[in-house]
């Protein structure tokens, strides 16, 4: 018995939504929409680029930069953003910040361009509202992470707040912060936070190709 007119329309319209709805479901399955997979690409590079100086730290040399010592300063060897060490004779004054509960003290150190972050020493104690104690005024070597002016924009002010008390001398118009802490190779947190930020750019970029050749495929 042959199939009238109208009933051979309404199978063709049937099977027509159907592949549509296959069609769909094939790129549903393929995980997300071409463009949720660019914006994820697009911001775990932006956070790894956040990051590269970070990395850059954590891959440079553990070897110490040597500064030198008062009045034998080695301005030859300012390398910025690499591990160094130096000596010298502090400033009579310093500046304090709170990190958490631990005190910190920024103190430069004389004829030098040279400013020092370090925890606080005993007798150091700073309480919020007074004037702060003059720093430890013994000569002490230190050795930690060595950044110029321009890559400290976080202690732009407290730098600024030293150079204006005139025990500091710039060199080629910059001062220099050494902060005492971690090593190079030592925060290997944050070298898994930056394999998973490229672990998750690495599966949007997967997931966009597949978005894109699925359909492509389809035609």
């Amino acid at each position: 018995m042959n199939e009238s007119p109208s009933s051979s329309s309404v199978q063709a319209e049937r099977d027509a939504r159907i592949a549509e709805l296959e069609s769909s479901l094939a790129r549903r399955r393929v995980g997300v929409r071409p463009l949720a997979a660019v914006l994820g690409i697009v911001v775990s590079l932006a956070l790894l680029m956040m990051q590269r100086r970070e990395l850059a730290y954590f891959f440079s040399s553990r070897v110490p930069l040597t500064l030198g010592v008062e009045g034998d300063y080695r301005f030859d060897a300012l390398a910025s953003n690499r591990y160094a060490q130096v000596h010298g004779l502090p400033t009579a004054r310093g500046a304090y910040e709170r990190d958490g509960s631990a005190l910190f003290v920024l103190v430069g150190l004389r004829e030098s361009p040279f400013v020092v972050r370090r925890p606080a020493l005993p007798g150091e104690d700073w309480v919020t509202g007074r004037p702060p104690p003059p720093p430890d005024p013994r000569p002490f070597g230190i050795r930690g992470r060595l950044l110029s002016e321009d890559d400290a924009p976080r202690y732009r002010d407290a730098l600024a707040l030293l150079r204006g008390m005139g025990e500091l001398q710039a060199h080629e118009g910059k001062l220099w912060l050494l902060i005492e802490g971690e090593r190079p190779g030592e925060d290997r947190g944050l070298v898994l936070a930056c394999l998973a930020l490229l672990a998750f750019g690495v599966l949007n970029a997967v997931l966009l190709y597949k978005a894109l050749k699925g359909p492509a495929r389809a035609a």
